[in-house]
């Protein structure tokens, strides 16, 4: 019995020593590492034990025993997949809540209106959250939208802009599901003052339709507005102008005029590899169905990612006479009903570009000599065939 009782004190005693040992080091700041940050990559189902060694090796815990300890005290607790950064001395029970949190570290990736797929996906690469091929290889596949664009030949137009944040191991297609779920959200908004959807209009196809400038604006299908967005999104950066700008492409559209739409002539250089800041004169001649200098209305799909404002500009657009338009010097435009108004605003940016005033200087005043004896009258010349 002395023994047992020996035992069992021993037993106590070392129960007790080890409660004190645990409750000091639970306690217990600690960073195992030299540089500043580190990231600690938890890769899905892995096994609490595999953790604890990730955690170990990378200087973020002291003890695994005293982790181990506590996951098992909170083991209805699940510790949770993802990247986390660990960039000041901590104890294990906040590394424990971090994790069982999922408080992980996400990439913010801004994605500004009227960026392309193309834009995205570099973008995308250079953050280290995917390949620029992986991200457009899902990109190329419509089928997330089809619901809403059955003819769509991407999800280019869908990928809405806006900041988001994604952790790294985020796939390429929950990237592209995050950004066509917020484009669903914003559409959702608009369908209060979109017209409903009706089979498109024969201007889509580029036929001429005898209707004047102004009229009630003719239905189009939820791919065709978004595409007609892409276009206002990559003409002006002004969003109070956008609702014009829309206003000149409906109205070329009626008349069966071609759009002549420089930012299409861009997007079909880049899907053929061929990226350009600035359109040449022979860019112009690219042949491809997005070139809407060659090809009368819309082009087959959008060629960005239209914000909310191009959206309502496309569902709500000024009724204007214009025609045309052309940039000044304060990211705006000159706009225009007539070709010899256009050709005139042509000269005023022209001036601007050179630095001088849009408007040229009133011709000198002429001041009349007059001789000495002559008669203050108007003297009337006869025309031709004219009677006096």
């Amino acid at each position: 019995m002395r023994r047992i009782a020996i035992a069992l004190l021993i037993l106590i005693l070392l129960a007790g020593a080890f409660g004190l040992w645990l409750r000091s080091e639970l306690r217990r700041p600690y960073r195992g590492y030299s540089q500043a940050q580190i990231f600690v990559d938890i890769p899905r189902g892995t096994p609490r034990w595999k953790i604890v060694e990730l955690l170990r090796q990378n200087g973020v815990i002291h003890s695994r025993i005293a982790f181990i300890a506590l996951s098992l005290r909170h083991r209805r607790r699940v510790l949770q997949a993802g990247e986390y950064l660990f960039n000041q001395p901590m104890t294990p029970r906040q590394v424990f809540d971090q994790i069982a949190g999922g408080h992980i570290f996400v990439h913010v990736v801004v994605i500004p209106e009227g960026w392309t797929m193309f834009d995205i996906a570099n973008e995308l690469a250079r953050q280290g959250l995917t390949t620029k091929e992986d991200f457009l290889r899902v990109a190329r596949d419509p089928s997330p939208v089809r619901d809403i664009a059955p003819r769509a030949p991407s999800l280019e137009g869908f990928l809405f802009p806006s900041t988001y944040q994604f952790s790294r191991n985020a796939t390429p297609e929950e990237i592209a599901e995050t950004m066509v779920h917020q484009f669903r959200e914003e559409w959702s908004k608009l369908q209060a003052v979109a017209p409903p959807p009706a089979t498109p209009d024969p201007i889509a196809t580029g036929h001429s339709v005898p209707r004047a400038a102004g009229s009630v604006v003719p239905p189009l299908s939820p791919e065709q507005l978004v595409t007609l967005a892409s276009l206002v999104e990559r003409e002006t950066p002004q969003p109070s102008e956008r609702p014009m700008v829309a206003s000149v492409f409906y109205n070329r559209l009626k008349l069966g005029v071609p759009l002549q739409c420089d930012p299409t002539v861009q997007y079909a250089l880049d899907l053929a590899g061929k990226p350009t800041l600035k359109v040449t004169p022979e860019d112009l001649h690219v042949p491809s169905p997005y070139n809407t200098y060659l090809h009368r209305g819309l082009p087959p799909g959008p060629i960005a990612n239209p914000g909310d404002a191009s959206l309502r500009a496309v569902v709500t657009p000024a009724h204007t006479h214009y025609l045309y338009f052309v940039a000044d010097d304060s990211g705006g435009h000159f706009f225009a009903s007539t070709l010899e108004e256009h050709n005139r605003n042509v000269v005023r940016y022209r001036r601007l570009l050179q630095g001088l005033p849009a408007e040229p200087p009133p011709p000198p005043h002429k001041k009349s000599v007059r001789k000495r004896g002559a008669s203050h009258k108007r003297v009337l010349k006869r025309k031709p065939g004219r009677r006096q």
